[in-house]
């Protein structure tokens, strides 16, 4: 499957994206033909929360050419070489007019970087601190081919119906341009992870939100005041593909049973892992988890956003995300969901001693496994904190014993009508 997930990071890749256009439109579609989506758009100068949709940005072509005709610096050699929503430029002018409007990483000379101006009308253009050490002075021919107008926002949603009207979000963003890491591996991710809740019968109903960062997430939530509030639990997907170890940020509540499953699981599989508290900067987390709305919505990623070399630059291309990786978090993923949708409260129907389990078949049903005596001491746990007050997750916290073990002895003692939910 990581080989699957890589050869969708590797199609989505080389779209120019922004957080409005054509782009994001391009990018859905390919996500629609693994998962049906409901497209959103929304109006310039809607008013979403404290902010307003922008005009949207589309673009055609962009290119430096020098004397010769010869393009020095081209969008058809990659997306990241206008600067994002660059307003449209026709004019010819020597290098030293130029200048201030070329953008590249000195300390990283061979690298692009990733520039934007959304929110102030400005021209430029990306490329290699290496290239423009080479440009003779001369007059340079710059053309941008770009629409700044009235348009719209646009994002999608996918819904796997579970068994219960309260959701799971899963939210990753939309809008970066040639950024494999940051963040198709969060949208390929979250795809293959809506295919997998889609052959279960998941407890919860999943909502998967694929939209530009920052203004994306804030439409969201202007749009579904009312539905927020069935949100139990919802997980940001970024920089999910890379060969570091898995990063978890806590919601702003730091005990949100999102924390708490994802913790209990990194560490009962023992994976390399970091769990950091919530900071207020970063990807959509913050929005979410913004004090009006408070939802318990956690961030995951791998190596965190500007802790790589390669972030925000051209080294962040398909090389750079590993498919063992985009499977190891998609499996992550999986079973923290999966303690999600068992995790319930049991009261103990046999509470005055301890029910004599051997009459009822339940040591019986055992013999011969290998994990029998866990089994035993889960079924203990189990009834011993099954007051009604206390959760599957609680005992597994409680007790050190893996979580798939304690939902496997609940099952069992609700077979024996010794507890009920």
């Amino acid at each position: 499957m990581g080989v699957e997930m890589h050869a969708l990071v590797e199609r989505l890749y080389p779209l120019c994206r922004s957080i409005t256009g054509d782009g994001v439109r391009a990018t859905l579609d390919i996500v629609g033909e693994y998962l049906p989506l409901q497209v959103h758009e929304v109006p310039t100068g809607t008013q979403v929360l404290d902010w307003t949709v922008p005009q949207e940005w589309n673009i055609r072509d962009a290119y430096v050419a020098d004397a010769s005709g010869r393009r020095v610096v081209d969008l058809a050699d990659s997306a990241l070489h206008v600067l994002g929503y660059s307003v449209p430029v026709a004019a010819t002018m020597p290098l030293a007019e130029l200048r201030p409007h070329l953008y590249t990483l000195p300390e990283q000379p061979t690298l692009v970087p990733y520039r934007t101006s959304y929110y102030k009308p400005e021209w430029g253009f990306c490329l290699a601190q290496e290239t423009l050490d080479a440009l003779p002075e001369g007059d340079y021919e710059v053309r941008i081919d770009s629409t700044l107008a009235d348009g719209h926002l646009t994002y999608a949603e996918h819904v796997v119906p579970g068994r219960v009207a309260e959701e799971v979000l899963v939210s990753c963003h939309v809008c970066h341009p040639a950024l494999a890491n940051d963040n198709m591996a969060g949208v390929a991710v979250a795809v293959f992870l809506a295919r997998e809740l889609a052959q279960r019968d998941p407890w919860y109903t999943y909502r998967f939100v694929f939209a530009p960062g920052t203004i994306g997430a804030i439409t969201w939530l202007a749009r579904n005041r009312e539905r927020v509030e069935r949100v139990r639990h919802g997980l940001v997907l970024a920089c999910a593909g890379d060969s570091g170890q898995l990063t978890y940020k806590r919601s702003r509540r730091g005990d949100a049973e999102i924390d708490r499953a994802v913790a209990h699981v990194l560490a009962a599989s023992e994976r390399p892992h970091e769990i950091r508290e919530f900071t207020p900067y970063g990807y959509d987390e913050r929005q979410y988890c913004s004090p009006g709305f408070d939802l318990g919505v956690g961030s995951l990623c791998r190596t965190p956003y500007a802790e790589y070399p390669e972030y925000h630059t051209s080294g962040d291309d398909p090389a750079f995300v590993k498919p063992e990786a985009l499977e190891d978090t998609l499996a992550l993923c999986r079973e923290a969901f999966a303690v999600l949708d068992r995790n319930r409260s049991y009261v103990n129907l046999s509470p005055y001693g301890e029910p004599q389990l051997g009459r009822r078949g339940l040591y019986d049903s055992l013999g011969g496994r290998s994990d029998s005596k866990q089994a035993q001491l889960a079924m203990l746990w189990v009834l011993s904190m099954s007051d009604g007050t206390r959760s599957l997750l609680d005992v597994a916290e409680r007790s050190g014993l893996p979580f798939d073990a304690v939902a496997a002895a609940a099952d069992a003692l609700v077979g024996a009508d010794l507890i009920k939910a």
